[in-house]
Formats: structure tokens, sequence, C-alpha cells
């Protein structure tokens, strides 16, 4: 094993995505821990995990009362893990919880639209962290401002703030590179009633895109996770080893 990875859930059960498999395919262990079902968040400055993916869920980054204590515990954790400088990477409500703890706001979309489905983003940077073309997925109701030392990454005309980085392995995403068709079909179905909302792709449009643009997007994942683990100083399994190991 090359060390151990904390997969931080805010939905029952585990997530059948491929980031996790992926990090598991370099030789990671992986954990997964769920605050909203009473699990425990191990010590930020404890040496048990060397980095946390911090996946999305239908709770908001603003939620708190006895119901939703835990998320305000979350982001105060979240600041610590990220004052010790520790890899972090969040999908959607894990980018959004981020910015909160960096003290960024997150708020809906002002006139009352959402992002569901696979959308056109565009590069902000210098740099070219995303494919020209490559349309990513979505499924949220609700963005996050830019904290004031993160560097803006990707830009969407929906919600401004697509994805941005504290440092080379401090990272959140609003939209989801870990989705499978096969994760985005049980959500059309569990959660349907969101694709009549405005900004919403039905069925037919996500799955139509979802031909085109799910592959190269998962593959744009497997690059990236392999950049975000060098940055924070681990060390996988390389692409010729992982194939060995497969066969």
């Amino acid at each position: 094993m090359s060390g151990r990875i904390l997969l931080l859930n805010h939905m029952p059960g585990e997530r059948q995505d491929r980031a996790h498999k992926m990090l598991q395919a370099r030789g990671f262990e992986t954990v997964w821990c769920s605050p909203a079902l009473g699990d425990s968040l191990p010590d930020p400055a404890g040496d048990g995990y060397q980095a946390v993916v911090v996946y999305g869920g239908s709770q908001s980054a603003n939620d708190e009362g006895p119901q939703k204590a835990y998320i305000p515990e979350e982001i105060d954790w979240i600041r610590r893990w990220v004052a010790a400088e520790k890899p972090y990477l969040g999908f959607c409500l894990g980018a959004q919880l981020l910015a909160r703890s960096q003290g960024a706001a997150v708020g809906p979309h002002p006139h009352g639209l959402m992002e569901i489905g696979f959308v056109q983003v565009e590069n902000s940077s210098g740099e070219q962290f995303l494919p020209e073309g490559l349309q990513v997925y979505h499924w949220h109701k609700e963005g996050f401002g830019l904290p004031e030392r993160g560097e803006l990454l990707l830009r969407g005309r929906t919600f401004p703030q697509q994805a941005f980085r504290l440092s080379p392995k401090i990272y959140g995403l609003q939209f989801h590179p870990e989705v499978t068709v096969e994760q985005m079909g049980l959500w059309m179905s569990e959660a349907g009633h969101m694709l009549s909302a405005p900004g919403a792709h039905g069925p037919a449009r996500q799955l139509r895109d979802a031909a085109r643009h799910n592959a190269p997007l998962g593959q744009w994942l497997e690059d990236f996770l392999d950049r975000w683990l060098v940055a924070g100083g681990l060390r996988g399994a390389a692409p010729e080893e992982r194939l060995r190991a497969a066969q």
C-alpha cells in the first residue's frame, strides 16, 4: 500500500464512483467516513491519513442546527486540514465546503437556476486545466465564491466559479468527474423530480452527452489524480504497474 486516503461521504452507503477505484488501483488504502451518519472525523494533525477526498451530497454548506450540526463541524475540520497543508480534493459539495472553510460565500443562483447535466466550462488561468471542448458533469443548485487566496482554474456561464486551488495539492471542483454513467442513472432515478427545474438537462440529453464526454472526463481524472498525488508527495503505482496488477 502507498498510504491511506480518507473518503468523506455525505450520503448513505459507499459510492460506486471511479475516483476511489482509481486511488485503489494506485495502491492506496481508501477508508469511507460519513459524519452525516455519525462517523467521527480523524485528527487533521494526525498521520493516519495522507489525503482526503470530499464528495458531494444533498446538503448545503450553509446548513446548521441540531440535525445538521456536522456541517459546521466539518467546515472547521476542513479548515484545520488545509492549515496542515495536507492534500485535499473536493467534488461539488466538497468544493463548496472548502470554499466556506476559507471564508468564501456559498449560495443558490440569483435567478434560481440549477446546473444538472454536462456543461461547457472554460479555462481561466494560464494553463490548460481542462481540454478544450470537454464538457463536465454537474448536479447542484448552489455555487461558491472564490476564496481570497484561491486561484480560479475554470469558469462557467451559469455558475462562474467551477474549479479552484489553494495550492498544487488543495483543489475544489464544482463538477463531478468521478461519476460513472451507472451512477448518473441512479441519481436520475432517485432525484428525477429535480430534472424539471430550470437549468437541468433531461435524462435523454444527459445520456446522449455522456456517450461523448463521460469517458474522456474519466481519462482526465486519471491524469489529474496523478498530478495531485505527486504534488502532495504521494506516490501511487505507475500506469504499467496498474496494468500488470489488473491482468
